[in-house]
């Protein structure tokens, strides 16, 4: 019952995925959240942030920031970033991932959606069919809601690391294959 909430990859950061790679692997488009997954909440973009918006761009990625944040907010951290955006995205209805990659012009197979929340991000893009990455959140300072979440994805994520650890018991794993 938990699957449905588990990252396709756990990552440190969204700043440490190897965007080259998977757009090698035929991946074209990517959905970002904002907050806590690109910058503190509430913060403007960074150069961190523009940086790697940069990059994507040159490596030959569509981009679009889904934020279930107000249009004022969403605007300002994209106003260094320029990239296409849905704010107040009610994710995780699907309605909007599926709009995100219309305006990128790609499907749920060449894109990847990026967030820190497993019952918003993660959720919606698996309903969407995206393979999605979960991005520790950057600041632990939350909103009580989020705080409460919180508490209930570290349940989820037990399961998620067990089921990992198990999947690598039954000799699925790189190590244990004949490679």
């Amino acid at each position: 019952m938990l699957e449905k909430f588990y990252p396709d990859e756990y990552v440190d950061s969204a700043y440490s995925i190897d965007f080259k790679t998977l757009f090698d692997m035929g991946y074209r488009g990517i959905l970002f959240d904002i907050d806590n997954t690109l910058v503190e909440h509430g913060a403007d973009a960074t150069e961190r942030a523009k940086n790697l918006f940069v990059k994507l761009r040159e490596i030959g990625f569509s981009v679009c920031l889904i934020s279930n944040n107000q249009k004022e907010r969403v605007e300002r951290f994209n106003k260094d970033i320029q990239a296409n955006y849905i704010y107040n995205a009610h994710k995780p209805s699907t309605k909007n991932y599926f709009k995100a990659m219309e305006l990128m012009g790609t499907t749920p197979k060449n894109s990847i959606f990026v967030g820190d929340q497993l019952f918003t991000d993660v959720y919606g893009a698996k309903r969407a069919g995206m393979t999605s990455y979960l991005a520790k959140p950057i600041d632990s300072k939350e909103e009580i809601q989020i705080v409460l979440k919180r508490y209930l994805e570290r349940i989820v994520l037990h399961y998620y690391r067990k089921h990992l650890s198990n999947k690598h018991k039954d000799g699925s794993s790189y190590e244990n294959s004949n490679h």
